[in-house]
Order: C-alpha cells, then sequence, then structure tokens
C-alpha cells in the first residue's frame, strides 16, 4: 500500500530493536523468532493465533512472544494495522535479569496477550525515546522499570527484594549530578560512583529520594535555567548552558516542572 510505513530502529545503547508497522494489512503466517517479542497494537483488530491459542487483539493490548513461540496473525476489521515493539536477544535479556535479580536466568512469559494492559503507555514512550535517538539516559530508566514490572508481572521469575543501603553512596550520586549537570551522563558513570548495578542504583535512588536520578538531574538543570532566565539569559543561550540538548528539550521539561515556557518566565523578570 502507498501509505505504508515500515520503519526498524537499532538502538546501541539498548542493544534492542524497536519496530514501527503503520497502515498494513498483511497476513503473518506461523512463524517464530529466535528472540523475545514485546508489542502492542495502536489501530486495527487482529486475530492472533500463538501456540495454539486464539485471540482478538484490539488497540492497548500487550503481546508478549519467547523465543521460539509458534505465532500468526491477520486482519479481521477490514481497516489497517498500526503496530510497535522492541525485540529482545536472550543475551540482552540476560544482562537484564542480571542487573535486576543478580542471576541471569531467562524469563518464559506466561500469556502471550495481556488485555488493555497499563504497561502498554510505558512500553510506547520507551518505543518514541528510541525512535527519536535520544541519548539521555532517561531512556534506559525506562527500559529497566518497564523490564522490571513486565518480568515480576507476566513471567515465571520473581524478583527479590532490593536491600536498600545508607545514603552516602546516594549523596555521592546526587553530589555528582549537581556538579556536573552540564556535562552528558549516563546510568554507568553513575554505577561505578557506587559499586552497585544499575537497577539497584536506580531503585535505591528513588527510594531514598522519591524521585529517579534522571528527574533528579532535570530539576537541577531546571533550577540553574530558572536563574539564568531571570537574569535576562535567552533560552536558547540557557539550554546550551544548563545541559538540555535543544531548546525545544529545555521547554519541553521547564513548562513540566514550572508551569510557564522558559520565554514567559523571563517576560516576568524583564517586566519587574
Amino acid at each position: 500500500m502507498l501509505n505504508e510505513i515500515r520503519t526498524i530502529y537499532l538502538d546501541s545503547d539498548l542493544n534492542i530493536e524497536a519496530y514501527r508497522f503503520k497502515g498494513i494489512m498483511q497476513k503473518f503466517p506461523t512463524h517464530f523468532h529466535e528472540y523475545y517479542v514485546i508489542g502492542f497494537i495502536e489501530e486495527g483488530q487482529r486475530y492472533l493465533v500463538c501456540k495454539g491459542e486464539e485471540y482478538i487483539i484490539n488497540p492497548g493490548d500487550l503481546l508478549l512472544f519467547n523465543p521460539y513461540d509458534t505465532h500468526s496473525c491477520e486482519q479481521i476489521d477490514g481497516k489497517t494495522l498500526d503496530y510497535r515493539c522492541i525485540n529482545v536477544t536472550p543475551e540482552v535479556m540476560k544482562k537484564v535479569v542480571l542487573e535486576i535479580n543478580g542471576n541471569d536466568n531467562l524469563p518464559c512469559f506466561k500469556p502471550s496477550v495481556v488485555y488493555q494492559s497499563e504497561l502498554v503507555s510505558n512500553l510506547k514512550e520507551l518505543h518514541i525515546r528510541i525512535s527519536l535517538e535520544e541519548r539521555d539516559f532517561k531512556k534506559e530508566e525506562l527500559f529497566l522499570y518497564f523490564m522490571e514490572e513486565l518480568i515480576q508481572t507476566h513471567s515465571d521469575l520473581t524478583i527479590l527484594p532490593t536491600a536498600y543501603e545508607p545514603s552516602i553512596e546516594i549523596q555521592t550520586v546526587c553530589s555528582y549530578l549537581e556538579e556536573n549537570y552540564t556535562k552528558t551522563i549516563t546510568l554507568n558513570d553513575l554505577s561505578a560512583l557506587t559499586g552497585w548495578s544499575k537497577y539497584h542504583l536506580l531503585r535505591s535512588f528513588t527510594k531514598q529520594k522519591g524521585l529517579s536520578p534522571y528527574s533528579y538531574l532535570e530539576t537541577i538543570r531546571v533550577n540553574h535555567a530558572k536563574n539564568l532566565l531571570e537574569q535576562g539569559v535567552k533560552p536558547i543561550e540557557v539550554c546550551f548552558l544548563t545541559g538540555f540538548s535543544d531548546q525545544s528539550h529545555l521547554t519541553k521539561f521547564f513548562k513540566r516542572q514550572i508551569g510557564l515556557t522558559p520565554k514567559q518566565y523571563m517576560r516576568i523578570y524583564l517586566n519587574a
């Protein structure tokens, strides 16, 4: 079809693929993959057969295929299909489980379809960040949190409770973020400061500070941006002085926290 969109994104940070199909009518015969497929329908209705079980899947339904799960699907409502998914190899999944659980046991997802799953919104946000080729470690935060919830809720693995550490390590991370907010920071950088896994760092930090490391970094950057805007520094200059990638990046987070755009905020002090 002329309006079909078939896009594959290769994310080198997470080492996963992200597929997006839009406006397709293709029927997929019975097949399997050697990797995990985690996806959802945005538009359209499909008849799915997975491991001999039949499903009618709709927008908002989460699809979970383990490696070698045989499946087929076809359109049944006469409309086109819009679909997003991520593909996770067993090697990457082992690393994820090692981060989260301290072992490399592969999960087996029990349901092939989770109807109207609350996790779909998180997967969509992750997929969009991958498609935009974002480099902030917010993407990795999202991925680890999403995989933790997915494995805990829908697989045969039990995630062990996290033992929270004394706050001296967390304060070390906070100090690092406060001193290096203009730089590109990764979860690996923060993990190295504490000697913890990235997952343990995320969970411990969020538990003790009430927000994730990336949200903490965003807040530091926005606070410095406020000070510069109050001095009359233009938003285009502020974004590069505070670690934001561009002006739209600054505007997005500034408005979310302050309720005003950087320009609106600056005008308040210019007119005072």
